[in-house]
């Protein structure tokens, strides 16, 4: 047998292992794998979750027996300390020798320590090993038990972000301290960088940038951190996570090529300076780069294990470090060139600061070539745009559309992902493309998505690439003449719209008939509030009938909040209120205690009331003429509108009135996803009516009516179905939009990416709504007139019936309160105090 000894068992390591007993002619080989921590390898990436209670065992890359299963000889807890390169022998720190053909270094990379004087005092650690993890953890329990609350984490870039996630979760005040005047200076630009900034912020973590620590305070223990001129940061651990090393100390003592600043030399075969020993992940110096990608480590895994069984896959040039996360709960992205300016370079921004999202692409002069790009707040876009800048794909005539929308009838994006060339890489990590994703499907390998995932690991990295890898799978499957179903779960069998049309015609009217009848088991979280919504849109049944089959937010009709409270909503039509009800918000706020915000959908939010306090609040809105605004919902939400013609120069119709009639038309009917409108009284657009899930602007003639539009996360521009018409037609064409919307979207799906999927998109949506093509127009309309004659306050109904207040205590036993919430005062407001 030919030896093969792999040092270094972590994620590239594994991942070389893996790829080698995969392959042809791998039979011949041994492979046996050194490691110095005590366990298999594990998922080093998602190492924060640890904190959130996962398990060593939960983060493992393989079960106990797959080593044996594959032949594969594992020595954990030893490490190698010497190499004998002319006799091919290797000395681990027990003594034992072993012999090998070929050498694989994966010892990957340490935590980068800056000599920093006192950074060996008590309290400081690094944040790299599930060691260094339960270190962490138990002094965090010290120092609170002392009264202590404050950590800092020193670096700023993205295992530093997740750190201080971390710290926060172990119940202290965190602080992030870097060098660089912004967070993530490799990915981020400064305005992307200060999106981000602004979002942790928000979390009640400190961020310090352009510190230069000059030494640790404190005689034993950590006390603080002084910084230049004297200014000192007090804090009680630190947790250093600056940058990384590469373990290349067994290159050094072997002789092999070590780079200036730290790396083992390796050619495109991954081959060191010794043509029989291999280095691949961290530790390889690849065109004078350390790569700290898992996506690099697991391509050279690949090509040293295709070199070693004497086969000529190379590896590529030009490494792309393009990545996709979510640090903190925030998405991040970047791709390409983030940051390239030159005069053959033009730089499209999108910033949203009360969305917290900010977008960038670069794009050639012309227009006609994607350079690179950053995403925060919002990575939706992130895999088109990935594949259009790595194919070299064409460009929408208006390169913004990319990120903005697009505001026309032209794509903003490559379409479907079966556009792509077969060559187009869809999953990083797995160097997995389309090719082999489609492949396995039509060569009759794979069945289904679970089957393509194994067979191909694609979506089994950082899972980024699975909305692309579940879209191609499901053409694929469409074009070999297989029927292709988004069935809501494992319980049902059907589509949201079967599933309606089931309930319809069968007259079902609770959840145990419907799943007894047509479904299996005993349903889930995701079943459950679908067919409590269905029942809702077909009967006008308000969350209170179907308490136990909704979800949080519907079962306390409020949202619930970061630190346990909830929120409180009244309905505010059009925006527009008398002095009367604005001064009862402001009693019931300063009564109960409740943290006040105007929204952007023209209403007065009160957050944080405690789940007891929800009916006495609400009996009191209620009994001054409010009703509930279903901000808890899937439903509409509001109505914007302008002043309009009563009190603008430039309107030119009643936006506020009309508004405030669809509002109340639509007031509680429930849908797959929430729904906002707008309405404009000219065409300067004040209300943002195209930002809306149905919006209207008076213009000459009467109005124009724009649909499936949306702001938040992924913002679309709204499409026109008709323009110049009446109120009345308005209203006819709403009620025929909205009902169908409601019978045919899936679960959670809005308006605008229901449209996207629609099958002949707005063409086939007017000669549905206007021709009445499908001749369901007087049904549709029928069906949305019972909805609007039954509408109920879904509050007033809760107290009306004294059996419906018993849901809204904490505890089941007692009338208390929850006493672990607490608040901390900010902007003469109280808020949630930091985990």
């Amino acid at each position: 047998m030919i030896k093969v000894i792999v040092v270094g068992n972590g994620m590239v390591g594994y991942k070389f292992c893996e790829k080698f007993v995969s392959k042809p002619g791998q039979e011949q080989y041994q492979i046996t794998v050194f490691g110095e921590e005590p366990r298999r390898a594990y998922d080093r990436v998602h190492l924060s979750e640890y904190f959130g209670g996962k398990t060593a065992e939960d983060l493992s890359l393989s079960t106990s027996e797959w080593y044996d299963e594959n032949g594969i000889k594992l020595n954990t807890s030893e490490l190698v300390t010497d190499i004998n390169r002319e006799k091919k022998i290797i000395v681990t720190h027990l003594g034992n020798t072993y012999t090998y053909d070929y050498l694989v270094l994966a010892t990957g990379s340490g935590a980068f320590v800056p000599p920093i004087q006192g950074v060996e005092k008590e309290g400081v650690f690094v944040y790299r090993t599930i060691e260094d993890l339960d270190a962490i953890m138990a002094y965090a329990q010290k120092i609170k038990r002392n009264g202590a609350t404050e950590a800092a984490v020193l670096g700023g870039g993205l295992l530093g972000l997740e750190a201080a996630k971390a710290v926060r979760d172990l119940g202290l005040n965190a602080h992030v301290v870097e060098f660089a005047p912004r967070l993530m200076p490799r990915q981020l630009d400064k305005g992307a960088s200060d999106m981000l900034q602004s979002k942790i912020e928000e979390l009640n973590i400190g961020i310090h940038l352009n510190k230069v620590t000059q030494y640790i305070d404190g005689d034993h223990a950590i006390t603080g951190m002084m910084f230049a001129e004297n200014e000192l940061l007090k804090v009680d651990m630190l947790v250093i996570s600056a940058g990384i090393k590469p373990r290349d100390e067994l290159g050094r003592v072997s002789g092999l090529q070590v780079g200036t600043r730290g790396g083992v030399v390796v050619n495109n075969k991954m081959q060191t300076s010794d043509p029989y020993i291999y280095a691949i992940g961290e530790v390889a110096l690849y065109n004078e780069m350390i790569y700290g990608l898992v996506a690099p480590g697991y391509e050279m895994a690949d090509v040293a294990a295709e070199q070693i069984l004497k086969n000529d896959k190379l590896m590529r040039d030009t490494i792309d470090m393009s990545t996709q996360l979510k640090l903190i709960g925030v998405e991040v992205a970047s791709f390409g060139d983030p940051f390239i300016e030159n005069e053959e370079v033009t730089a499209i921004v999108y910033e949203n600061k009360f969305s917290g999202i900010y977008k960038r692409i670069n794009v050639t002069k012309d227009g006609k070539q994607l350079l690179g790009g950053i995403l925060v707040g919002d990575s939706s876009d992130y895999n088109g745009l990935f594949q259009i800048y790595n194919n070299g794909m064409a460009l929408p005539k208006n390169p913004e559309d990319l990120i903005l929308g697009s505001r026309g009838g032209e794509s903003s994006s490559f379409g479907s992902a079966l556009d792509l060339p077969d060559s187009a890489v869809i999953c990083s990590c797995e160097n997995v493309t389309k090719g082999a994703i489609c492949g396995s499907i039509t060569d009759g390998s794979c069945e289904s998505l679970g089957d393509v995932i194994k067979c191909t690991k694609a979506a089994t990295g950082c899972g980024g690439c699975k909305p692309m890898v579940i879209d191609l799978v499901k053409a694929a499957q469409v074009s070999m003449g297989k029927e292709v179903k988004d069935v809501i779960c494992e319980h049902f069998a059907f589509t949201r719209q079967e599933l309606f049309d089931i309930v319809k015609i069968n007259k079902l009217t609770n959840f145990y008939d419907v799943i007894d009848h047509h479904g299996t088991g005993d349903g889930c979280e995701i079943c459950k509030p679908v067919v409590a919504s269905i029942f809702s849109s077909i009967y006008n049944d308000t969350a209170n009938k179907h308490t136990t089959t909704q979800d949080t937010n519907d079962r306390f009709l409020a949202n619930i909040q970061r630190n346990g409270t909830y929120s409180v909503v009244p309905r505010v039509a059009g925006g527009e209120i008398t002095a009367e009800k604005l001064i009862v918000i402001g009693e019931v706020a300063k009564q109960f205690d409740l943290y006040t915000k105007i929204t952007g959908a023209q209403r007065v939010d009160l957050f944080g009331a405690h789940v007891n306090d929800l009916p006495a609040i609400w009996k009191i809105l209620i009994d001054n003429g409010f009703e509930s605004g279903h901000a808890y919902g899937k439903s509409l939400r509001a109505v914007k509108s302008c002043v309009g013609n009563a009190w603008c120069r430039y309107g030119m119709d009643d936006s506020a009135g009309f508004a405030i009639e669809l509002e109340n038309r639509y007031k509680g009917i429930r849908s797959p996803h929430k729904i906002k409108g707008g309405v404009s009284a000219c065409i300067r657009e004040c209300a943002e009516a195209r930002g809306k899930d149905f919006g209207l602007i008076a213009v000459e003639g009467g109005w124009n009516l724009y649909i499936c539009g949306n702001g938040g996360a992924n913002p679309k521009h709204a499409v026109l179905l008709a323009e110049q018409i009446d109120k009345e037609t308005v209203i006819k064409y709403m009620d025929r939009f909205l009902m169908y919307y409601i019978r045919t979207a899936g679960p959670l799906i809005r308006t605008s990416t229901w449209l996207e999927k629609l099958e002949g998109g707005i063409e086939y949506l007017k000669e549905v709504i206007i021709d009445d093509r499908l001749g369901i127009c007087e049904t549709l309309e029928n069906e949305m007139q019972q909805l609007v004659g039954t509408f109920e306050c879904e509050w007033k109904q809760v107290l009306e019936k004294p059996r419906l207040l018993k849901r809204f205590s904490h505890f089941v036993n007692s009338d208390d309160k929850d006493d672990n919430i607490e608040f901390v005062p900010l902007r003469d407001q109280k808020m949630p105090k930091p985990w």
